[in-house]
């Protein structure tokens, strides 16, 4: 099923500023949050709109949206975004600090009023790989070694055994003290200390993780880069990232690509330039000089009295874009090599050239006419 744009989603411009897009799920976000909008459909617009914030509120998110559309999210072992993914509780909460509305919770989209029981997404994790001109330009495969965060196997990442209701919160994970002021009864909360806003304690602490519920791994991966990518490119890996707690999906990894210079190419986007050294006679006379290009070995022909840095055009014979949707051009560019050293036959040759009549080319008449 094809998904909707985002920007659309949002009503906003791809353009539009990270306060114009707060500001437009703000809005949305009041009138489709099911606590108020009891019309069909209105729970499944909220998760629309919850996505698409998602990514476009992220830099990393909305530049990979940005350039490969809802492909981004599909390839390289991601895939397409869920609720899982998505915690609606916390993001509503950091636009309208805490209280949506008046509303207690975010009923149906994993909100609770007990923080014990709150989803977390894992972190989100940058690594950069090192590519060869080749790799980047055919794609590959890699085998990444990487320390992550995965639940603990041995308490399954509650963090102790026999486990208890905290006797000071009570269960909430939250200590509330109430105030009566002029302006009528003002009502506080704080994490609870004791259980630390887990609601729960445990008689004894997991000696494994030592009660974080987590231990770090290190893993091998090997990933398919896919062919095209360069320097300002970005892959997301999803789930790969750091493990969630209370059920929370991983975060994502995300690949930076660090690309060695090639030794004839040089790349610009797409296209890649080859400058190649020809002799005076060739430029002269004409001729077809065997180049290398992404594909192996090529030809191409120089015709006579070709200029010096003349630039030839090789139309699809440049770079697949990471998309797949398009092909870069391949250009040639002529330089005219002149010789530091000449034999005795040489010479002769040159001054007997030099005694015909060379200067009739439109370049040296208007340049002599500009010294009168």
């Amino acid at each position: 099923m094809n998904k909707k744009d985002y920007y659309e989603v949002l009503g906003v411009s791809k353009n539009a500023t990270d306060e114009e897009i707060k500001r437009a799920f703000r809005v949305l976000a009041k009138k489709y949050h099911p606590d108020v909008n009891k019309e069909p459909g209105a729970a499944d617009k909220f998760k629309e709109i919850g996505e698409a914030y998602q990514v476009l509120s992220d830099k990393n998110k909305r530049a990979q949206y940005d350039q490969f559309g809802h492909a981004a999210f599909e390839n390289g072992g991601a895939s397409n975004f869920d609720m899982g993914d998505i915690n609606l509780d916390d993001i509503l909460s950091s636009i309208f600090g805490g209280g949506f509305g008046g509303f207690s919770s975010f009923s149906g989209f994993g909100g609770n009023s007990r923080s014990r029981s709150r989803s977390q997404r894992g972190e989100d994790l940058l690594m950069r790989i090192s590519l060869t001109f080749e790799e980047a330009v055919k794609g590959c495969k890699k085998d990444i070694k990487i320390d992550v965060n995965e639940v603990c196997d041995s308490c399954h990442g509650v963090g102790g055994y026999g486990e208890s209701t905290c006797s000071m919160c009570g269960g909430l994970g939250v200590i509330r003290d109430e105030q009566r002021t002029l302006f009528g009864i003002m009502q506080t909360q704080k994490t609870c200390p004791n259980c630390r806003g887990e609601g729960k304690t445990y008689k004894e602490i997991c000696s494994k993780c030592r009660g974080t519920g987590r231990v770090v791994k290190n893993k091998t991966l090997t990933i398919t880069i896919p062919a095209g990518v360069d320097s300002d490119t970005q892959l997301r890996l999803s789930g790969k990232g750091g493990a969630g707690s209370n059920g929370g999906a991983n975060g994502d990894l995300y690949l930076e690509f660090k690309i060695s210079d090639h030794k004839y190419f040089e790349r610009q986007g797409d296209d890649i330039y080859l400058e190649v050294p020809v002799t005076i006679t060739d430029a002269i006379l004409g001729c077809k000089k065997e180049i290398p290009t992404l594909d192996g070995s090529g030809y191409i022909e120089i015709k006579p009295g070709t200029q010096n840095y003349t630039k030839l055009k090789l139309k699809g014979k440049g770079i697949k874009s990471a998309n797949g949707k398009s092909v870069g051009d391949m250009y040639v560019v002529i330089n005219v090599i002149i010789p530091t050293k000449l034999n005795h036959k040489q010479k002769d040759l040159l001054k007997e050239l030099a005694t015909t009549d060379l200067e009739n080319e439109n370049e040296f008449k208007d340049f002599q006419k500009s010294l009168k």
